[in-house]
């Protein structure tokens, strides 16, 4: 309710004449503890309610809906159009013509054959479709996954010495990533990926792409002998280490078909509706590039070459996991955190272009079909796939209505092992390298990172945290570090909450921080402060402390006053607590200690609008109701405020002439 003022601005004894109705602060209804867990449950773990959709409806129509929850396919296979189908099968081919080339690429950046990148592209596509709900995301390897395997798996077990055990490990640390994703989905934990932030994520992606494509230099410069390390330090240090090695043939081509690459993805970017430039480029570089070496023998001239290429469809390979021994360890270390790069990754792509074409998807659906899709990938020759933005971006653009275009992909893959291996044979590595740095560049964005520094100063610490840890560390002690300093972040915000000084703006009944607004004055009598995060055990002391610390500090500004002010005094300390949504034990304590230490100084401690939780427990903590009074509990401050103003100008007359003054000066 507002307060009656005059239109004279300069005349303050509205300031003192307000009156309004107070209204009585009371605790929710009763809750009995198996409700209140319940409910507290439901809005943790379900927030999205699935169950809604199943009440009020007939039997048969219950099963349909949980057939179709489970399984989206069922969703839209029904509704399913040969005019869809044109569409998808566009874009199914699209994709393919990215796919096989990236897939071969993608599988040597994470030290594995390179007939495994396309298995990968075979499977997991079909497996995606029964139980994913995007319709643009595009599943195969994907840069980041690959790398991050290779090498946290090379640092115990070298691939060109021991390349059975280290393929070994790769479909076992893929198992364990995909249970890890299923068991988030499954149990409704898809929080925990949230600790990767923005911030992370660009910085580690950009440092990833980073090292990627210095890796790539191996290619680029037909060096034979190349460090197994990710940081920029050895591999710089064997690039110039090896000069000798270098090849002015592979460095020709290495340049020309990087070149071209280039060219069609800047095509791309200047004109989207292009986009099968970009889509069509890296097939077709591996095209030319196979030919032209086979024509000049280019294995006679230091162009190293893919070699041959088992043909055939993926291999069953669940025998080949191991779930014990001495490498047990590392395989479920590297299947966590690919799981969440991966995870994170494919969510996000999935979340972005359903925004593009206003439909949703479901994350925790998603976690398990790209967990399950993992799972039975490592049991058909398959290492860690999930949703890949480029493919994506292709498939979008090229008019995919469906996932059916996965399926169109997976079957021309399909078609690939069967009978076009041997045509791979004479690819140069050279341009798989080529690839695979135009595929990063994409990664590393850099007006994003200018956005997050003139944003959030300590978000962009975080990212560089994670760009220069992924650079002259590891990928994994850079993502770690920057995840480190995220946490210390959020621990110091627990920690050390925010409270601010609340003033008066004139004519008004709202009140606001002080420091924020130049034109609210402070209430004489009266220290106004708002705490801003809930209170538990971390920041009770912090909290005691800093409320007593503003008391102090009151005390002597009022001390500096003339005559007429001293004699007043601060009588009530009032505590806006809207931002307080929780509050434990430890936090009720606070309030018991603060009313003890206040009342020493002669100062009544008052809430303001206590949340539900709040009240309930201070209510319960104050039996003896001689704790929290009534007549100490308020709605608004503006409430407070007036009724305590009244309170204090019956025991004193002089205070309006002291208000009067306060306010002009």
């Amino acid at each position: 309710m507002e307060p009656s003022t005059s239109s004279n601005p300069t005349d303050t004894s509205n300031f003192v004449e307000i009156t309004m109705d107070v209204h009585e602060v009371v605790p929710p209804p009763h809750m009995s503890t198996v409700k209140r867990v319940k409910t507290k449950f439901k809005e943790t773990f379900f927030p999205d309610d699935p169950i809604r959709q199943f009440k009020g409806q007939p039997l048969n129509k219950k099963f349909i809906l949980g057939a179709q929850y489970f399984f989206p396919i069922l969703q839209w296979l029904p509704n399913y159009s040969f005019e869809l189908f044109k569409c998808d099968l566009i874009a199914g081919l699209t994709i393919a013509s990215l796919a096989i080339p990236q897939g071969i690429s993608y599988a040597k950046l994470a030290s594995l054959p390179p007939i495994i990148g396309l298995y990968s592209s075979f499977v997991p596509p079909l497996v995606y479709v029964v139980l994913g709900s995007s319709r643009d995301l595009a599943v195969g390897p994907v840069s980041i996954a690959s790398l991050v395997l290779g090498s946290m798996l090379a640092e115990e077990v070298s691939p060109k010495t021991q390349l059975a055990l280290f393929i070994q490990l790769a479909f076992t640390s893929t198992f364990f990533a995909g249970i890890f994703q299923a068991a988030l989905g499954i149990l409704r934990l898809g929080f925990i990926i949230d600790f990767l932030s923005k911030a992370i994520l660009i910085g580690f992606m950009a440092g990833a792409a980073i090292i990627v494509s210095l890796q790539q230099l191996k290619s680029l410069l037909g060096i034979t002998h190349f460090t197994k390390e990710m940081s920029i330090i050895p591999v710089m240090r064997s690039v110039f280490d090896h000069i000798d090695e270098w090849s002015w043939e592979t460095i020709v081509m290495g340049v020309f078909f990087l070149g071209i690459l280039l060219l069609a993805r800047h095509i791309t970017i200047k004109k989207p509706e292009l986009f099968w430039v970009s889509a069509g480029a890296p097939l077709a570089c591996v095209i030319i590039s196979t030919i032209l070496s086979f024509v000049i023998k280019g294995e006679h001239h230091g162009i190293s070459i893919i070699g041959k290429l088992e043909q055939g469809i993926n291999p069953i390979t669940a025998k080949m996991l191991l779930f014990h021994g001495n490498y047990l360890g590392l395989t479920i270390k590297t299947g966590i955190v690919t799981g969440i790069l991966s995870l994170t990754e494919g969510i996000a792509v999935g979340r972005t272009f359903a925004a593009l074409r206003n439909y949703k998807v479901d994350g925790n659906k998603e976690m398990i079909a790209i967990g399950l899709m993992n799972v039975v990938g490592s049991t058909t020759s398959c290492y860690v796939t999930t949703g890949s933005f480029s493919r994506s971006a292709v498939n979008h653009n090229a008019g995919a209505r469906t996932v059916m275009s996965n399926v169109v992909m997976s079957m021309t893959v399909m078609v690939t092992l069967l009978f076009l291996m041997p045509l791979f044979r004479y690819t140069p590595n050279v341009v798989l390298g080529a690839i695979i740095i135009t595929a990063v560049i994409g990664l590393i964005d850099i007006s994003a990172a200018y956005l997050i520094w003139k944003i959030d100063k300590f978000d962009f610490i975080v990212l560089l945290t994670a760009f220069f840890g992924v650079i002259f560390l590891s990928v994994q002690y850079g993502l770690a570090l920057a995840v480190g300093l995220s946490i210390f972040r959020i621990l110091l915000q627990i920690t050390r909450p925010k409270t601010v000084m609340l003033g008066n703006i004139p004519e008004t009944n709202i009140y606001r921080d002080l420091h924020h607004y130049k034109e609210a004055i402070r209430v004489p009598g009266f220290l106004i402060l708002s705490i801003e995060a809930p209170i538990n055990f971390a920041n009770i002391t912090y909290l005691h402390e800093r409320i007593l610390r503003w008391i102090e500090e009151e005390e002597e500004e009022e001390e500096e006053e003339d005559t007429r002010t001293e004699n007043f005094g601060l009588r009530y300390v009032i505590l806006e607590m809207s931002a307080v949504g929780s509050i434990d034990t430890s936090g009720v304590s606070l309030f018991k200690e603060l009313k003890v230490a206040l009342k020493m100084k002669g100062v009544e401690l008052v809430l303001v609008n206590p949340l539900a939780e709040v009240i309930a427990k201070l209510k319960k903590d104050d039996e003896a109701n001689d704790f929290i009074r009534a007549d100490y509990l308020f709605l608004t401050v503006g409430e407070a405020v007036a009724a305590l103003l009244s309170t204090m100008r019956s025991q004193s007359p002089s205070m309006d002439e002291v208000l009067h003054t306060i306010v002009t000066e």
